[in-house]
């Protein structure tokens, strides 16, 4: 074939000539450059091959990284992988050889990537999200996708959304918003752990996060800096009482100092804000993580001090009582330190009790091990009232549309909804920008320490800056955004 068949062909006379027709009507500075964007630009995009390999997360366990090819680049994701003692959401599938970390390598799923899931999805539009997705689940039909793994199934669903964002050259961010029909991308108030305690450290607290939320900040940037100042003046606080020892950090980045009584460590937090000259402007939170310390439907709030435990057990109207006087007492004694969300106060079974706290209106009530982000266990907890906050990691639903959808349910029912990241985590920010565009007004990321939680607020605060003048942070609306979102939209 000449070069003049060549040309012929695939019509590139043509296109050679309307690229370079742009370029001069655009006066671009460098021609040879815009003419190679606008000539990419002109291809349709499409998956064109995917490669999955086993990383460790933050913890040394494996999980699963995915790059995806397009004719626009490669686009990597990572999963971030929980607790290995799951019930209610999809299973991770992990080897189970003991001879390879303890049995928790992922070859398996690594080996469903390459082998089965690339297959099906080579030539589809990465823009396509749901048709991708569904062409994932349909691969596997158990209902815990314990076949495939999603481990293997999530990476690959959020390799798919990065390159569908790159497709249509905008931000990951306002991708998820078109996929969702979110009207406003909106910055979320961080729920910022400061103090880790639970199975995440190794201290004697019961409760696994004690977390402050600037909500009073201005700008996502100025909630960060806030939210460091107090860690740090925290962390002063703690090393003068209790030395260096209690400076450890939990799994998560939050300080671990070695008490026991909750209204200690709150106590401490509300000096180290009042140290930052945040008072009024910062509120607090707690992830109580009640179903690590649940015997029977008894309470052990000593189950990690192996000469108390189990002998003194708090009933689940007296561990109610507790919070009720949690909120108040912080209110009323400092009203300007607000205690303002309580995730997981109860067992994830014990349905009676969050309830009842729920109905005292003195708090957003997250459901976490409660509902794990499982669709019908939200159906319930939102017909019965059960709680008012649904905390979604991406992880248990599955895929991308399946986070998107379990985010519109929670709303429709007038909940928070939190986007939360794992215990294992990876340096992939993908739900910072999940969280933008769902539009969520809340995000959990740990603390302002450790890099894996870290490249979520630093990629929070890239968005903010590359939205500009057009950046909204949720602020005091962290649980009703979407005021803001019509704002925002308004604007525009």
């Amino acid at each position: 074939m000449s070069v003049q068949e060549y040309l012929d062909k695939h019509m590139l006379s043509r296109k050679i000539e309307d690229a370079v027709n742009a370029a001069v009507r655009s006066k671009a500075p460098d021609p040879v450059l815009y003419i190679s964007n606008h000539m990419r630009r002109a291809v349709s995009s499409a998956i064109t091959k995917i490669k999955a390999r086993q990383i460790l997360d933050s913890k040394g366990i494996p999980t699963v990284e995915v790059d995806m090819y397009t004719n626009k680049g490669m686009f990597r994701a990572a999963a971030p992988s929980g607790d290995l003692d799951k019930i209610y959401e999809r299973s991770e599938l992990r080897d189970g050889d003991k001879g390879k970390y303890l049995g928790n390598s992922v070859s398996k799923a690594v080996r469903n990537i390459n082998e089965k899931i690339a297959e099906a999805l080579i030539g589809m539009d990465p823009t396509l999200q749901s048709q991708i997705d569904h062409t994932i689940m349909d691969l596997d039909k158990t209902e815990s996708k314990a076949e495939l793994g999603v481990n293997a199934m999530l990476a690959v669903s959020m390799a798919a959304c990065k390159a569908g964002a790159a497709e249509k050259e905008v931000l990951l961010c306002k991708h998820i918003a078109d996929l969702s029909g979110q009207s406003g991308l909106i910055l979320p108030v961080p729920a910022i752990t400061v103090i880790s305690g639970g199975k995440h450290a190794g201290n004697n607290l019961a409760a696994q996060e004690i977390m402050i939320l600037p909500v009073g900040a201005n700008t996502f940037e100025e909630a960060m800096q806030m939210g460091s100042e107090t860690y740090y003046h925290l962390k002063a606080i703690i090393l003068e009482k209790y030395g260096s020892i209690g400076c450890n950090v939990g799994e998560d980045g939050g300080l671990a100092p070695n008490i026991t009584d909750f209204r200690e460590a709150l106590d401490l937090v509300k000096e180290a804000i009042n140290r930052a000259g945040c008072n009024g402007r910062i509120k607090m939170a707690m992830d109580v993580a009640a179903t690590n310390f649940c015997v029977g439907n008894k309470y052990d709030m000593d189950f990690k001090s192996p000469d108390k435990s189990g002998q003194v057990f708090k009933t689940g109207e007296e561990m109610a009582e507790m919070y009720a006087q949690l909120c108040t007492v912080i209110y009323f004694v400092c009203q300007t330190i607000q205690f303002v969300s309580i995730e997981d106060p109860f067992d994830r079974n014990d349905w009676l009790h969050t309830k009842a706290f729920t109905d005292l209106g003195l708090c957003q009530v997250v459901g976490d091990h409660l509902l794990s982000s499982d669709p019908k266990r939200l159906e319930r907890a939102i017909d019965e009232a059960s709680c008012n906050g649904l905390l979604l990691k991406i992880n248990q639903v599955g895929t991308v549309t399946d986070a998107i959808e379990v985010a519109k349910q929670a709303k429709d029912g007038n909940w928070g909804v939190v986007i939360s990241h794992r215990s294992g985590e990876t340096e992939d920010s993908f739900i910072a920008d999940l969280a933008v565009g769902l539009a969520t007004g809340q995000i959990k990321a740990g603390a302002p320490c450790r890099g894996e939680r870290v490249a979520k607020y630093n990629q929070l605060l890239r968005i903010e800056e590359e939205l500009g003048e057009q950046a909204v942070y949720a602020g005091e609306n962290w649980r009703s955004p979407e005021i803001l979102a019509f704002t925002s939209v308004l604007f525009c």
